[in-house]
């Protein structure tokens, strides 16, 4: 079993929370699960190894990344393995719960784990009869269990009911069993931060306080009132990973714009998406443009905020890499970029908007806290207002008027914030360059914290 799991390389994005694993089967070849459709890290690992991808497995219809199993499908000659019930609209190998797949020596069994999403399976590895690991998707996942909301309110704890199914029948494996995730610490769908990426069945067993629920009934409370809010795209690429992505067959690449060219654009409906660091936007930006600093949750706030269906045109700085822009962006379906305002804003010779940053120890006006739910009620600017960063588009009107400090963990998502409100016509704005625990530090006022 050792062995095994030595063979196995996981491939964290930690932008958006997940796993996607390569398995090396031992004879050249190997088995890649939950592979987004930026194949940039798996390919180097494969390669490292020496490795042709003989099969890609997705356990589950994903909502928060589009799928690279067809890519891999068209370009290394890949066997696609997923759940029949998926009803996938490309060739694929359909797997009913039970059936098992030979991978030369080891072999890999589908169990039906419905829950997080209707059709999901998980992927039982075993090296003859002994079960080694277990990919787990977004069923049982580490100190937790995924969402059940992705298909709708309606059928929220119809899911969750089926989840308590689903990782209780997992937790039956040995313990010894390792356990696989693909969601894990900073996924949308639903895994508890500060978690470990991996585990076994009986430390899950042990520590998982949705195995420890009494019942069905108790589970089903526990892990509904654990859901929080989720991009907006998750609500689309499911449906496009069932259809399956377009192959991309040429290098991404951003086509350079002029500023009048630019102009035009934005003329037509297109948006600015300016990837450039907090100071750099708040020094000078293109009026109306919204800050998505770039940083490994660039696609997670790309596709939450900007609908795919709207020309982007990117500013960036010399030494921020096209590829990082374009691949995340190519993950959650934004296929069409319109492409990059050549030069940067050194070559913009329109009006520019700036954006006043305030220290920890100079904040000087009503604070409005844009974080996560959890993040706020951890601790909070005594009287700040809060309303999360994607609700500010449909609710921006919720915020108070006159000047205001737009605040989050460290100003990346504040500034987007601030961003957005210019679009809406506020002038009154500054940026904390910091966050809660930098306030408290210098100015040695307690966090508030909400029950």
């Amino acid at each position: 079993m050792q062995m095994q799991q030595e063979r196995l390389i996981p491939l964290v994005d930690e932008g958006l929370g997940n796993s996607a694993y390569l398995l090396d089967t031992g004879d050249g070849r190997a088995l890649a699960v939950d592979a987004p459709r930026d194949l940039r890290a798996l390919r180097a690992a494969a390669a490292r190894r020496g490795l042709t991808v003989a099969w890609a497995a997705d356990t589950h219809l994903h909502a928060d990344f589009l799928s690279g199993a067809v890519q891999l499908a068209a370009s290394d000659g890949a066997q696609i393995l997923a759940s029949a019930a998926g009803m996938r609209a490309f060739d694929h190998h359909g797997l009913a719960d039970g059936d098992e797949v030979d991978l030369g020596g080891l072999t890999l069994r589908a169990l039906a784990t419905p829950g997080h999403t209707d059709e999901h399976v998980s992927f039982l590895l075993l090296d003859g009869p002994a079960p080694v690991g277990v990919f787990t998707g977004g069923s049982l996942i580490v100190g937790s269990a995924a969402r059940t909301d992705l298909l709708g309110d309606d059928r929220t704890a119809e899911l969750a009911r089926a989840q308590y199914a689903s990782v209780h029948r997992l937790a039956a494996l040995p313990d010894a069993t390792h356990v696989w995730p693909t969601h894990g610490a900073g996924s949308f769908c639903s895994a508890p931060p500060g978690t470990a990426r991996t585990s076994t069945i009986g430390v899950e067993k042990a520590g998982n306080p949705l195995l420890a629920a009494a019942d069905a009934n108790a589970f089903v409370a526990q892990l509904v009132g654990s859901l929080s809010s989720y991009p907006a795209y998750f609500r689309w690429l499911g449906e496009i990973n069932r259809r399956g992505p377009a192959v991309i067959d040429t290098t991404p690449a951003l086509p350079q714009l002029s500023a009048g060219e630019v102009r035009r654009l934005l003329a037509d409906g297109a948006v600015i998406v300016d990837v450039r660091p907090v100071a750099d936007v708040a020094a000078g930006h293109i009026p109306g443009a919204i800050a998505i600093p770039l940083r490994a949750q660039f696609a997670t706030w790309l596709g939450w905020l900007v609908s795919p269906e709207i020309p982007v045109v990117i500013v960036r700085n010399p030494d921020q890499d096209p590829a990082d822009i374009l691949w995340p962006a190519l993950n959650i379906g934004f296929d069409r970029l319109a492409g990059e305002l050549a030069g940067g804003m050194t070559a913009w010779t329109g009006e520019v908007t700036t954006t006043r940053l305030v220290r920890p120890d100079q904040v000087d006006a009503p604070v409005f806290d844009i974080r996560q739910a959890a993040e706020y009620e951890a601790g909070h600017l005594p009287g700040a207002v809060h309303l999360e960063l994607g609700d500010l588009p449909a609710a921006g009107d919720a915020v108070p008027a006159g000047p205001a400090v737009v605040m989050c963990g460290h100003g990346e998502r504040a500034m987007t914030a601030a961003t957005l409100l210019e679009r809406a016509g506020r002038r009154d704005l500054a940026v904390l360059a910091g966050g809660p625990a930098d306030w408290a530090a210098a100015t040695g006022h307690q966090l508030q914290e909400s029950s």
